[in-house]
């Protein structure tokens, strides 16, 4: 363990070694952040993990406690520090600070006061990671992500938000689960607003190459009625409430989505993920961020894809998108 700065630095496990670059700073040691930050060193993503807080004797705490456990995952380097200029050379910047989400509390609640955070936390990482990807995890995402991009005057592929890839995933999970079939083989996007006016997109989803709502019910298995499409689509929405209410705050399903964001910058994947990027033009949808299913790559977000939707579900992304700007328009942007 070594000291740096004040003295409020900790740091542990082996040095990267000249062919590793990968380097990935989390803003926050919160419970999402210092999650985020575990299963990015679970999954090999980064050589180099900066956990950044204000909080000193916190982010001290959560980057020794991730340190005592280098043995028992992909070779890494482990930073906890109260100094920013730490974040320094980051490939990837996540950040996850934020007002917590208190219990009744929507998302766009949280919006002014986390805006106002970014106002002044996106220049100072901009100055010491000018060449990072940013990775947008604190609610309300979508808004933050814009604010971000405004902030900041990067290009939109380098200012992303963690948008609907937990939703996404919630969906799937939601649909194996009533289907009765293995969730890696469910291929179903959530769209629009990380919040209450996400969008599934039913009509694209689909079972081993079988759009979903064709296929036949398997043994023992109840039909995907549109009932039950109403509870699993409300179920998506609002699990994260049940979750707040019962521990605090979501951690280990964010930190998962979070981490496989992260990969797939670092490992340059061109994975497609529903992640929230700068929409210019999509069937008439433009200025906002907001997920629809975007290739990932090492330079951030590339060009939206167009995915066939239902005339409804359209309708409901452009709905989304109004409430999106109409939450953004009193913080001027």
């Amino acid at each position: 363990m070594t000291g740096a700065g004040d003295g409020r630095t900790v740091e542990g496990g082996a040095q990267p070694t000249p062919r590793s670059t990968a380097k990935v700073a989390v803003v926050g040691a919160g419970a999402v952040g210092a999650t985020l930050a575990y299963a990015v060193l679970m999954r090999g993503a980064a050589r180099e993990v900066v956990l950044y807080d204000v909080d000193a004797a916190k982010v001290r705490a959560q980057a020794l406690d991730l340190a005592h456990g280098i043995q028992f995952v992909p070779m890494a380097h482990v930073v906890g520090t109260d100094d920013i200029t730490a974040c320094a050379g980051a490939d990837v910047v996540v950040v996850t600070a934020g007002a917590n989400q208190r219990p009744g509390q929507t998302r766009t609640d949280l919006a002014e006061r986390t805006i106002g955070l970014m106002r002044t936390l996106v220049p100072q990482l901009l100055e010491v990671a000018p060449d990072a990807v940013y990775v947008m995890v604190t609610n309300p995402v979508d808004v933050v992500t814009y604010a971000a991009l405004r902030f900041s005057g990067l290009p939109r592929a380098r200012v992303i938000g963690s948008g609907t890839v937990l939703d996404s995933s919630r969906f799937r999970y939601l649909i194996s689960q009533h289907v009765g079939v293995a969730v890696q083989n469910v291929h179903a996007y959530i769209v629009g607003e990380h919040g209450d006016t996400a969008v599934p997109l039913w009509s694209s989803a689909t079972i081993g190459g079988v759009p979903l709502l064709d296929l036949e019910p398997l043994a023992g298995r109840e039909p995907l009625t549109p009932a039950v499409r109403a509870s699993i689509a409300h179920d998506v929405v609002h699990s994260a409430y049940e979750i707040i209410a019962g521990k605090g705050a979501t951690s280990y399903a964010i930190g998962l989505a979070g981490s496989r964001i992260v990969e797939a910058l670092t490992n340059d994947e061109h994975r497609v993920m529903p992640v929230s990027s700068l929409i210019d033009d999509l069937d008439g949808i433009r200025d906002v961020c907001l997920s629809v299913p975007t290739v990932v790559a090492h330079d951030g977000a590339g060009t939206p894809l167009r995915v066939p939707m239902s005339t409804d579900e359209l309708v409901a992304l452009r709905r989304s998108a109004d409430a999106l700007r109409a939450t953004a328009r009193p913080f001027g942007l």
